[in-house]
C-alpha cells in the first residue's frame, strides 16, 4: 500500500536554529494519517514527556513514538556521557527496523541531526539509514546542523530560520506549544 500511496518515497531534511522541525515532521504524520499512512517518530537525545507523546496515543496504530533518550538536555556544558550514546545506538537500531519492516509509509529520525553534532551518530552510519530505505517509504530526518553530506543525499531540505522569538524577551517554553 505505501509505495502504491507514495511512490518511492523520498529523503526530506528539517534543520536550523530555529523552532519548528518537529512539528512540521509530525504535522506530516497527521496528514499521511488521513490517508491512511502509518508513521514512526524516533525521537533521539528526548526522553522528556512532551505532549506529542499523548497525542500520539490518542492517533493510535497511525502514529508511534520512541524516545531514545534520557529525561535531560545534551547541551555543550552537559556533554553526552556512554548511556547516551549507547541510547542513540538502540535507538537508532530501532528506528531503522521500522523503516525496513513494512509497515510505516513515514519514518522520523527526529533530532538526529543534532545526535550527529554530539557524536551519538555518525555521518556514516545516517547515510546507510538512506541507502537502504526501500521504496514506498519516506525518511524525514529533523535538527539542527544536519551534515553537509546528508543534505547533499535528501531529496528535499528545509532549513527553519528564525527572523524572530519570544524567548529573546524571557518567555519560557509553554505547554502545548513548545513542549
Amino acid at each position: 500500500m505505501n509505495e502504491d500511496t507514495i511512490g518511492k518515497g523520498y529523503v526530506q531534511v528539517y534543520t536550523g536554529n530555529c523552532k519548528g522541525k518537529t512539528t512540521a515532521a509530525l504535522g506530516l504524520a497527521f496528514r499521511a494519517m488521513g490517508r491512511g499512512l502509518k508513521t514512526y517518530v524516533g525521537q533521539f537525545m528526548k526522553g522528556q514527556k512532551y505532549a506529542e507523546l499523548k497525542s500520539a496515543e490518542m492517533c493510535r496504530p497511525y502514529i508511534t513514538i520512541e524516545q531514545y533518550g534520557k529525561d535531560t538536555l545534551i547541551h555543550v556544558k552537559n556533554p553526552p556521557e556512554a548511556e547516551d550514546v549507547q541510547m542513540a545506538r538502540e535507538g537508532l537500531t530501532k528506528a531503522k527496523n521500522a523503516m525496513l519492516s513494512g509497515t510505516y509509509g513515514i519514518v522520523v529520525f527526529d533530532e538526529i541531526n543534532t545526535a550527529h553534532f554530539f557524536h551519538l551518530i555518525t555521518t556514516e552510519e545516517m547515510l546507510e539509514v538512506i541507502r537502504s530505505k526501500p521504496a514506498g517509504v519516506e525518511v524525514i530526518f529533523t535538527g539542527r546542523y544536519a551534515p553537509p553530506e546528508i543534505i547533499e543525499a535528501a531529496d528535499l531540505v528545509t532549513e527553519m530560520t528564525e527572523v524572530k522569538h519570544y524567548y529573546e524577551k524571557g518567555v519560557p517554553a509553554r505547554d502545548g506549544i513548545e513542549r
